[in-house]
């Protein structure tokens, strides 16, 4: 197994390594340039686009909620909103540096370690809530792919996302039910599964996950979530004084967001800025433009989630002063 995971990290590096020169020998990027523009950043810009992460993590921290109140035990203690809000704040901090695919759960398995089954609420509920991220991005893709084929504008990518993000709303019930029937034929059997994967489906039935209005509040979040990448993502471009349509940046998310689940490496580096240059050029934005706006919003997303999740540590510090505070305040009461 070591030597598996030795294996898989130095593929990852080897990989990272490639993908960053070759993102540099495609876009003939001058590093100057984007340092320039990143000094020009001014606070309030800067200060904008904390606080549209900060909305961004707290609609990923809800849907957490909203996923862990079904998981826990009557005896599980639930962590409270602040605590939520830190360990997603950390998770997305540790994603700039960690693959993305495992920063988040990591960071909520510790959190909720004394909570009551850590793994189960930490890891199983992320990738539960986090699968209705992939799905949506996914149903937007088709949107993007629809746009690219027909050479639309605009107006033609906002009225096809409409209409897949309605199909992916749709679609919630009847997967919904679908997942329900193989779970409940899974443990009709007289022999209980013997592979993992198959048990861990299995036991989705006493979960209560299996619930087509969680799963409908769920793809809500997940719009919502992508709609304020969006913005991010307008907001980094404004920050540095580069003109890239709004939509050009819609549109290319999808692509750019499943290249990064497929392909594993630290903080999705080089797949990130490779893939929205490249996509941001297929909708029109020129090459050298989308990749500095790449580069420039790798450093800027960065520093805000750093930022978020700093602010979010010491507002779980302070809450936690102030409740040991208020008990030490009503035991010499008594």
């Amino acid at each position: 197994m070591n030597l598996r995971r030795s294996f898989l990290w130095t593929g990852s590096a080897v990989l990272t390594i490639f993908l960053v020169v070759l993102f540099f020998k495609v876009s003939k990027l001058d590093l100057r340039v984007t340092v320039q523009q990143l000094r020009s950043v001014s606070w309030v810009s800067f200060a904008a686009l904390v606080l549209l992460t900060a909305f961004h993590v707290y609609l990923s921290s809800l849907k957490w909620r909203c996923v862990d109140a079904r998981l826990r035990r009557p005896a599980d203690s639930a962590p409270s909103k602040t605590m939520s809000f830190a360990l997603t704040s950390l998770g997305v901090a540790l994603g700039q540096v960690l693959p993305v695919q495992l920063s988040m759960s990591a960071a909520r398995t510790l959190g909720t370690y004394f909570h009551g089954r850590a793994l189960r609420r930490g890891t199983g509920g992320t990738l539960f809530e986090q699968t209705f991220d992939v799905m949506i991005v996914g149903f937007l893709a088709i949107a993007s792919g629809v746009t690219l084929f027909f050479r639309g504008g605009g107006m033609v990518w906002l009225a096809c996302a409409i209409a897949m993000a309605g199909c992916a709303m749709l679609a919630v019930g009847p997967v919904v039910g679908v997942i329900r029937g193989r779970v409940t034929a899974l443990n009709a059997r007289s022999v209980p599964p013997q592979n993992r994967i198959l048990r861990s489906v299995a036991g989705l039935q006493e979960s209560g996950l299996l619930n087509a209005t969680l799963g409908r509040q769920l793809m809500a979040l997940s719009l919502a979530r992508f709609t304020v990448q969006v913005l991010m993502a307008g907001q980094a471009a404004e920050a540095i004084g580069v003109r890239i349509a709004l939509w050009h940046l819609a549109a290319a998310m999808p692509f750019v967001i499943i290249a990064c689940v497929i392909v594993v490496t630290p903080a999705g580096l080089g797949v990130n800025e490779l893939s929205y240059a490249t996509t941001l050029h297929l909708f029109g934005t020129p090459l050298q433009v989308g990749a500095q706006w790449a580069l420039a919003n790798r450093f800027l997303v960065a520093s805000s989630c750093f930022v978020v999740a700093a602010c979010a540590a010491a507002g779980l510090g302070l809450a936690k002063m102030m409740t040991t505070a208020r008990r030490a305040d009503l035991l010499q009461e008594e």
